[in-house]
């Protein structure tokens, strides 16, 4: 069965007003994209969609975790992420939009697919350095051995800006020059 049918909203004969579709997001949901940067998650998403004459808002909210390696200690995290995101369907027979906010249906389309949206906004939502407040998990995931080595003997974290040389040449400079 295709992972992806039920991100495909009906709208042909979709009545006015405010629906709502819930989808539990797991690893099946990124198998069906080619080189996802995740590859296990636990999100709930939901899409309301407000259906009115001539436009359709549609508004994406998520939030839960994703298993990925933990930049810091490289340990298996599960790493918490969340996003809320407003986009809107315009009916025209143009299929181009120079506003990003906009997306452009034909008329008599009969579905919108919002699966690519779905994994875009979460793609984007991945931060570019996958580190969480893990020391406030019940049971702290952290690579205690990896850590060790980013630490010096006196338990202070390892080049720090203040004992860094480059930085004293620094401070020196005039920045008036």
């Amino acid at each position: 069965m295709n992972e992806l049918i039920g991100y495909v909203i009906p709208i042909k004969g979709l009545k006015d007003g405010i629906h709502k579709f819930d989808y539990a997001i797991g690893a099946g949901f990124f198998k069906a994209f080619e080189n996802p940067p995740v590859e296990e998650a636990n999100l709930r998403f939901t899409l309301t969609l407000e259906k009115k004459h001539d436009l359709i808002v549609l508004l994406f909210d998520f939030e839960g975790t994703v298993a990925t390696i933990c930049d810091r200690c490289l340990a298996d995290i599960h790493l918490p992420i969340s996003g809320h995101e407003r986009l809107l369907l315009k009916y025209s027979e143009e299929t181009v939009s120079n506003d990003p906010e906009v997306i452009f249906v034909h008329p008599e389309s009969p579905h919108v697919d919002v699966s690519g949206l779905v994994y875009e906004f979460i793609c984007l939502a991945l931060p570019l350095v996958k580190v969480y407040d893990c020391q406030s998990d019940p049971e702290p995931p952290c690579n205690q051995e990896t850590l060790r080595y980013l630490q010096t003997e006196d338990g202070s974290p390892e080049n720090t800006p203040d004992e860094n040389p480059i930085w004293e040449a620094l401070k020196k400079v005039d920045p008036s020059k």
